[in-house]
C-alpha cells in the first residue's frame, strides 16, 4: 500500500507579539465609534449645561444618549466603545476626582455616612424581600433588584449575578429597573434638594446613600454642587464595598444549600472577594494619596475637575445609549412597581436618618 502524505502544517509568518500587537490594534479599532461618538455628545452636553448650569452637563448627555438610542436602532458597531465609555471612563473619572480629595476627608466622610448608610442598606434588602414576596417575584429577581437598590445598581447586579448565577432575564430586568430609576434620580434630586434647601453635605449623603448606580450618584451630585459630588463619591464608594460581604452571605448560603444536594460543596470566600472587589477603588485612594502626601499642586486642581467633569459627561451619554426601553416595556409592571417602592422608601429613609443623626442641622 503507498505511504499517505502526513498532512502539511501551515506556519504563520507572524509571531505571538505581532499576533498580540493586530489583537490590540483590532480591539481598539472597535472601540473608537462608541467612543468618539460619547465624546461628542458629552462635548455638546457640556457647552449645554456651561448655558444653563441649573440642569448641567451630565443630564444632558444622559438624555442625549437616550434619544440617540430611541433612533438609533443599528447599534452593533457602538457597542464596544459604548461599553468601554459607561464603565472605564467613568472608573476614571472617579480616580481623578480623587486627586482633590485628601485621607482625612475620605475617611472622615465614609465613618460619618456609616449609620444612614447602613440603615438604608438594611431596609432596601428587608423590604426588597417583604414585596417581592407581597408581589409573587421570582425569588432571583427579588434578590437582584434588592441588592441593585440598596448598594449600586448593575455593579452590585452583576457581582450578586456571578455568584448565585440568575436567569439571564432576570439579570435584563433588573438592570432595567434600576436603570430607569436611576435616570429618574438625576433628573429629579436636584430639583428636589434645592427644594428642601439641603446643604451640600446632606445633599452628598442623600444621594450617596440613595441613588442606585455610581453614574447617576456623580451625575445628580455634580449638577447640585463641587462639595456635594466630592461629598457623595466618597459615601457611595463606602457603600460599594458593602457587596463583598453581601455576595460573600450569598454564596454561602447557596453553597450551604447545594451541600445538603451534593456532598463536599463548600464557600470560597476568597474566590469570591476576588471575583466582586471593585479594583477601581484602589486606584482612587492611590489619587488620593497623592494628593494628601502634596504630589499634586493645588494649581492643578480645577483643570483635574474639568476633566473629571468632562469624563462623566463621557461615561453618562454612553449609559444613555446603553437605554432598552423595549427591555422595560417587556418585563411588565411587577418589577418596575418594586424597584419603584425600594427607590421611595430608601430615599425617603435616608433623609430620615440624616434628620436623626442631626446631619441636616
Amino acid at each position: 500500500m503507498p505511504k499517505t502524505p502526513s498532512p502539511t502544517t501551515v506556519q504563520s509568518d507572524e509571531s505571538p507579539s505581532d499576533l498580540a500587537h493586530t489583537g490590540l490594534a483590532r480591539r481598539t479599532r472597535a472601540l473608537v465609534p462608541g467612543l468618539f461618538i460619547s465624546i461628542v455628545l458629552a462635548t455638546l452636553a457640556t457647552i449645554a449645561g456651561n448655558h444653563f448650569r441649573v440642569i448641567g452637563a451630565p443630564v444632558f448627555a444622559i438624555v442625549g444618549g437616550m434619544l440617540i438610542s430611541s433612533f438609533v436602532s443599528k447599534k452593533q458597531v457602538l457597542q464596544a466603545g459604548i461599553g468601554f465609555s459607561s464603565k472605564s471612563v467613568l472608573k476614571g473619572s472617579i480616580i481623578v476626582l480623587g486627586t482633590g480629595l485628601s485621607f482625612r476627608e475620605v475617611v472622615v466622610t465614609g465613618v460619618s455616612s456609616l449609620p444612614v448608610l447602613l440603615g438604608t442598606l438594611v431596609i432596601a434588602l428587608v423590604s426588597a424581600w417583604l414585596i417581592g414576596r407581597w408581589l409573587l417575584i421570582d425569588s432571583d429577581l427579588t434578590t437582584l433588584i434588592g441588592v441593585g437598590t440598596a448598594i449600586c445598581g448593575a455593579s452590585a447586579i452583576a457581582a450578586t449575578d456571578a455568584v448565585i448565577s440568575a436567569a439571564e432575564s432576570d439579570v435584563s430586568y433588573a438592570i432595567s429597573t434600576i436603570f430607569f430609576f436611576n435616570v429618574t434620580a438625576v433628573l429629579t434630586f436636584p430639583a428636589l434638594g434645592h427644594l428642601m434647601h439641603l446643604s451640600s453635605h446632606a445633599f452628598g449623603l442623600w444621594s450617596g446613600t440613595a441613588v442606585n448606580d455610581m453614574s447617576s450618584v456623580v451625575a445628580a451630585s455634580t449638577v447640585y454642587s463641587k462639595a456635594a459630588a466630592s461629598f457623595a463619591v466618597i459615601v457611595k464608594l463606602t457603600r460599594t464595598l458593602m457587596i463583598i460581604p453581601i455576595t460573600i452571605g450569598l454564596a454561602s448560603l447557596r453553597a450551604r444549600s447545594k451541600a445538603g444536594r451534593t456532598p463536599g460543596i463548600a464557600p470560597s470566600r476568597i474566590a469570591t472577594v476576588r471575583k466582586v472587589f471593585p479594583v477601581f477603588i484602589i486606584w482612587f485612594l492611590v489619587a488620593v494619596f497623592a494628593n494628601s502626601m502634596n504630589w499634586i499642586a493645588s494649581a492643578w486642581h480645577p483643570d483635574l475637575a474639568l476633566v473629571a467633569g468632562f469624563m462623566i459627561s463621557v461615561a453618562l451619554g454612553a449609559i444613555g445609549m446603553s437605554s432598552n426601553f423595549y427591555e422595560i416595556r417587556k418585563m411588565g409592571a411587577r418589577p418596575l412597581l418594586m424597584g419603584g417602592a425600594l427607590w421611595i422608601l430608601v430615599s425617603s429613609s435616608s433623609l430620615g436618618l440624616q434628620m436623626l443623626s442631626n446631619h441636616l442641622f
